[in-house]
């Protein structure tokens, strides 16, 4: 029987033969165009074609070879496999049970593969398959210079929930991030629609019109946590859409940028002292639908970076809580 999968707020605006690669790698593109002519996939029960694009929250039918990894045919060349990389994310496992894995992913480690990426989680998911006979399955993805946590299903029902759980909005993501300047109110909500510009290799998101062509339409929570003067303020953030770039771009758009993100806070930037030039943007917890019932919550304790610009700026890296459900004292 067929089983469905749903679209996800990071696959929206994808290629169908797009989310193929990011969720089944081992389908070759053949195989895919075979399928989708027979009519096997379907997106919302209708018909579609490769380079058909689809939307979160969509159901996407997949017909039982797929998702029981039986895509043998008679094959005329050698399938290749998965691109696989050098290394292990045991360490970085912050929760682990029979079908998920939540890890606390590194800055600077990118989630997929891509022009010029030599090491990436995907690569390196060979390493939490343990004692499954499959191999782990991302089910959303982080920046690469973005640290924290990161969900991966250890089974493929697992992975359906999952991606069902995000489409339908029955997660919450909060980030840590420090910004450039203190927001003029304590409590707001970004609401600014989003495109991509730019040529190729080139590409940055940018706030427009939500009538635009292209423009899609993003939301973003922020709550000042703590601030160093006028300075610095420790934001939680969380996103209610998930558009690329999307809290970067947001942040900036109101005047608080985040440090170390030079592609949309230019210059001004700069960290000052001991405050390195990298990114401070932190995924630091998820509570989301279990795959068998129940929810998942788990925290992220920041990366080296982060915490020690944490312990310079005098905040409180342990804190507790969330921030959207309790006012935060703040010193001024």
């Amino acid at each position: 029987m067929p089983e469905t999968a749903y679209i996800a707020h990071d696959d929206d605006g994808i290629r169908v033969d797009r989310w193929f690669k990011r969720h089944y790698p081992a389908l070759t593109h053949g195989r895919l165009e075979k399928l989708l002519r027979k009519g096997e996939i379907r997106v919302d029960g209708k018909r579609v074609k490769a380079a058909d694009r689809v939307a979160a929250g969509q159901t996407m039918r997949l017909p039982p070879q797929i998702v029981h990894g039986n895509l043998e045919e008679a094959p005329r060349t050698r399938q290749a496999p998965p691109q696989r990389v050098k290394g292990s994310l045991e360490d970085q496992i912050i929760y682990m049970d029979k079908n998920v894995i939540v890890l606390n992913k590194p800055s600077g480690l990118a989630t997929q593969g891509g022009s010029g990426l030599t090491a990436h989680v995907d690569g390196m998911l060979d390493s939490l398959a343990f004692e499954k006979n499959q191999r782990p399955r991302l089910v959303h993805r982080l920046d690469k210079d973005t640290s924290g946590v990161l969900v991966v299903a250890r089974t493929v029902p697992a992975a359906a929930e999952l991606s069902r759980a995000l489409a339908t909005r029955d997660a919450q993501k909060i980030y840590w991030a420090l910004v450039k300047g203190v927001p003029s109110t304590r409590r707001g909500t970004i609401k600014a629609a989003l495109a991509k510009e730019g040529v190729r290799g080139n590409e940055r998101m940018t706030t427009v019109d939500a009538a635009d062509e292209g423009a899609k339409d993003a939301v973003t929570d922020f709550a000042v946590i703590d601030t160093a003067g006028e300075e610095f303020a420790w934001l939680a953030v969380k996103p209610l859409t998930g558009r690329t770039h999307q809290i970067r771009v947001h942040l900036a758009s109101i005047g608080t940028p985040i440090v170390g993100d030079f592609k949309y806070g230019g210059t001004d930037v700069r960290g000052k002292g001991e405050i390195e030039n990298r990114l401070h943007l932190h995924a630091r917890s998820i509570d989301i639908a279990r795959p068998d019932g129940g929810r998942l919550h788990a925290d992220a304790p920041l990366p080296p970076h982060m915490l020690k610009s944490w312990e310079l700026l005098g905040f409180d890296p342990e804190l507790k809580g969330n921030p959207f459900e309790r006012k935060q004292k703040a010193k001024r």
